[in-house]
């Protein structure tokens, strides 16, 4: 059923309501009360018309008027069951029903409409705030005009609205419901106009480059979308149930929020650029630092070698430290080729079925003369169980943990690995005997190129932790630090995983 249907079908339940409540009052008066006195009846009838005024519309109120009349001659004015007035004063009375009782359903009637376009001014008014709050609410989406568009469609209750924007290859469109096909010629007439002239028609309340053009199913109405005097694009809106008014705040809060989603790309590229210069010399400096340290004693060590004669001890000694400074730009350069892979989103998890005592080992077997001289401990919570991770990922992240802990704790102080597999979940957790984290470091400490002032570290990039993070991140994993009680730095890892009861020799036999 249509509105308009359901409206005709209100008012002629009203219009019989009126007439019945008529009828009734009739036959109580002139059957049961046997009333004869004219200004009792009039009243009645009036108070009877005064009701239908106020919940029905004008029309009803007129005809019961008319019916009031009618019934107020014939059986109360002499002669009574006649038409026919027989005093002139009884003409007075009857036209004064008649006329007050119009008069006061027309006053009723427009006293509702103001209300009704009150209430509507304050609805319209409350759905702007809600447009406004629900814009400021938008995160910065893939195509956010797209969700500036649903949400007018959304709070003003329109099916389909689409945003039209000029671009370099022609109209671009984002709509909310199915798109409003308009033709481009007619969107830059609208659009020319909006940017030639700011011009207002007080007549129909609409600015320049507002009007209705037909779409490819029917008439729309245009907004321009203006920032100050600069037309920026347009808003078909599929109603006629909307205000010109109303049509212009929307349109003006839409152009709002395009501009504040315009400044938040600007801004995001602008701190991209910024991070990436940042981060660019930030690594230069890294690499400066680290690469002259091993450089200069690779120099001294080769001219050693080279230069003087020596005894066999010290040849062997000034061997050792090329090795040491060999393998630790060895490991530079394997965190900056690891650092590029995962900026590149080129690490993939291959899970394998493992012993956590593999992952460890591989770990510790990496850092090679980096522990060398540490007293590692290590302990399983499972002995028998295995886990499905990506080894070659896990031992990586592990090796830069205990690296960490071997960099920021005092030379010969032990390092501690517990390992547990339980509730689908790897665990590793690294403890040193450090000056543990302190509170500037704990917000920074898995950022690139992060290093923490705590311990004096004497050697590496600051990529360490990062790494760990995003190689653990490729097995949705994660990685935090806590400090010890007992003093020193706690390090975990977590890795989601299945696990299983490893099978020995004999129960395969």
């Amino acid at each position: 059923m249509t509105v308009a249907s359901q409206g005709w079908r209100t008012e002629a339940l009203w219009l019989a309501g009126t007439i019945g409540a008529i009828a009734g009052l009739v036959h109580f008066y002139v059957v049961w009360l046997n009333v004869t006195n004219p200004t009792i009846a009039a009243l009645s009838f009036l108070l009877i018309v005064f009701v239908a005024a106020a919940v029905s519309t004008l029309r009803v109120a007129v005809v019961g008027s008319f019916v009031s009349a009618l019934c107020f001659n014939f059986f109360f004015l002499p002669p009574v069951g006649t038409l026919t007035i027989a005093d002139p004063q009884n003409w007075v009375a009857l036209l004064t029903l008649l006329l007050v009782s119009v008069f006061v359903s027309r006053l009723s009637t427009r006293a509702r409409a103001r209300e009704s376009e009150a209430v509507a001014r304050r609805n319209e008014l409350a759905r702007l705030f809600d447009l406004t709050r629900d814009i400021l609410l938008t995160p910065d989406e893939q195509d956010p005009i797209a969700a500036i568009a649903g949400h007018v469609a959304r709070r003003f209750r329109i099916a389909r609205v689409t945003i039209f924007k000029p671009g370099p290859a022609g109209w671009e469109s984002h709509s909310a419901g199915a798109p409003l096909i308009v033709a481009e010629a007619d969107l830059t007439t609208l659009m020319t106009h909006a940017r030639t002239r700011l011009e207002f028609d007080a007549t129909s309340r609409t600015y320049a480059g507002a009007g209705r053009v037909r779409a490819a199913d029917g008439l729309v109405w245009v907004e321009p979308l203006r920032l100050g005097t600069l037309g920026i694009g347009l808003l078909a809106l599929a109603t006629d149930d909307i205000e010109p008014g109303t049509r212009d705040a929307i349109a003006g809060v839409t152009a709002i929020a395009i501009e504040r989603f315009q400044l938040l790309g600007e801004r995001k590229d602008a701190e991209l650029i910024r991070r990436s210069a940042e981060l660019k010399s930030a690594l230069l400096a890294a690499l400066s630092h680290d690469l002259r340290t091993p450089l200069t004693a690779l120099r001294v060590a080769a001219d050693n070698l080279t230069t003087s004669p020596m005894p066999e001890r010290e040849r062997q000694a000034q061997a050792d430290l090329m090795r040491t400074e060999i393998a630790r730009l060895t490991r530079l350069f394997e965190n900056i080729a690891e650092m590029a892979r995962i900026e590149a989103k080129a690490v993939s998890a291959e899970l394998q079925w493992v012993h956590p005592g593999e992952i460890v080992e591989s770990a510790l077997q990496q850092l090679g003369d980096t522990i060398d001289r540490r007293r590692v401990a290590v302990t399983f919570g499972q002995e028998g169980s295995l886990v499905r991770v990506d080894p070659r990922l896990t031992s990586t992240a592990l090796a830069r943990i205990v690296e960490n802990a071997a960099d920021y704790s005092p030379a010969g102080s032990p390092i501690a690995i517990d390992v547990s597999a339980a509730t689908g979940e790897l665990r590793i957790s690294i403890r040193d005997r450090g000056a543990g984290i302190t509170p500037e470091d704990r917000e920074r400490l898995f950022e690139r190129f992060y290093r923490g002032a705590a311990g004096g570290q004497r050697f590496g990039t600051g990529m360490g932790l990062a790494i760990t993070r995003g190689l653990l991140a490729a097995e949705h994993g994660r990685v935090w630090a806590e400090n010890h009680p007992d003093g020193g730095a706690v390090f975990t890892l977590a890795i989601p995983t299945d696990t299983r009861e490893a099978i020995s020799l004999e129960e395969r036999a």
